[in-house]
């Protein structure tokens, strides 16, 4: 049985904030590599091997710093 406290996937504040960063980053990357400068990939590749990474380390720099800023929820 579900405890009514929890969350479902996606519904989370700090999740969606998340993943609106990330793809954020990821988007201007790619578009900046594109109409900039062909280097700009790099961002895009730095932040899909953190994002990997976190998977395995559960360590993840953007819900690292949104856990600071972020008011925790009552």
């Amino acid at each position: 049985m579900s405890n009514k406290n929890e969350t479902r996937p996606g519904m989370d504040l700090e999740l969606r904030v998340h993943d609106g960063i990330v793809a954020a980053i990821i988007l201007i990357s790619v578009l900046l590599g594109m109409y900039v400068n062909p280097l700009f990939f790099w961002l895009a590749v730095a932040t899909g091997v953190i994002m990997f990474s976190s998977a395995f380390t559960g360590f993840c720099p953007v819900h690292f710093v949104l856990g600071k800023i972020m008011p925790p929820k009552k």
